[in-house]
Formats: C-alpha cells, sequence, structure tokens
C-alpha cells in the first residue's frame, strides 16, 4: 500500500504542472477569447435590442401622432359642423325675417286694398245716392209732365 500510495504521490506530482498549464490555460482563454467574444455578444444583443426598442418607440411615436392627427381632424369637422350649423340657423332666421317682412307688407297692402275699397265703396254709395235722386226727380218730371200734356 505504501507503494502505490508512493506512485500515486509521483503521479500527483507529475500533474501539478498539467494542472497549473490547465489553470493558466482557461485563465488565459478567459480573458482572450471568452471575454471579447462576450463583448461582441452583449454589443450584438445590445444592437438587436436596441433596434427593436427604436423601431418600438418609432411605431409608438407614429401611433401617437395618427392619434393626434385623428384628434385634430374630429376637431376640424365638429368645427366645420359648427360653422355649418350655424350658417343654417342664420339663414333660416334670416329667411323667417324675410317672410315676416313679406307677410307684414302683404298685410299691409291688403288693409290700403280694403281701406281703398272701402272708400270706393262708399263713393260709389254716394254716387249712387245722388244719381238715384237725380233719376227719382226726372222720373217724377216725365211722369208729371206727361200727365199734363196728355
Amino acid at each position: 500500500m505504501e507503494a502505490t500510495l508512493h506512485a500515486l504521490s509521483g503521479i500527483l506530482r507529475n500533474a501539478i504542472p498539467t494542472f497549473l498549464l490547465l489553470i493558466l490555460l482557461h485563465f488565459y482563454l478567459k480573458y482572450m477569447f471568452f471575454k471579447p467574444l462576450d463583448k461582441v455578444l452583449r454589443a450584438r444583443y445590445e444592437a438587436t435590442e436596441g433596434a427593436q426598442k427604436r423601431a418600438a418607440e418609432s411605431l409608438q411615436k407614429a401611433a401617437d401622432r395618427a392619434a393626434e392627427y385623428e384628434s385634430a381632424l374630429r376637431a376640424a369637422r365638429a368645427e366645420v359642423y359648427q360653422s355649418q350649423e350655424e350658417l343654417h340657423r342664420r339663414l333660416q332666421e334670416e329667411h323667417a325675417a324675410q317672410v315676416q317682412s313679406a307677410r307684414e307688407q302683404a298685410d299691409a297692402a291688403v288693409r290700403e286694398a280694403r281701406e281703398h275699397l272701402a272708400a270706393e265703396v262708399l263713393e260709389a254709395k254716394s254716387g249712387l245716392a245722388a244719381q238715384s235722386d237725380a233719376l227719382a226727380g226726372q222720373i217724377a218730371d216725365a211722369i208729371l209732365n206727361r200727365g199734363t200734356v196728355a
């Protein structure tokens, strides 16, 4: 057993340089290969993630601008509709005023025509009364003159 332990200690003594070389190789590869590789992979990941984030931000900005545009468009439409309604209301008021004015003018013309007609009727009645008196006098003269002549 002692020989086995002695052989084992020889093997371990011979393995120490290999073990140290492996540890040295580990740190060398870690700093010279894996660290730059990790740095490149991290930069690539950040570049792709950054591009995706910038694309998402760009899409969000575009959506915000589209929403602002839609809002402005709705406001403009509402303003146009409101101005159209105001114009329509004003035109209706003007039309109503014109109809009222025409109605008042027609009423005034009817009143004036009635007054004129009433004046003509009175004039015609007085003219007829005068003519009827004159005719009655002529008829009476004609009857009386006939009665004496005959």
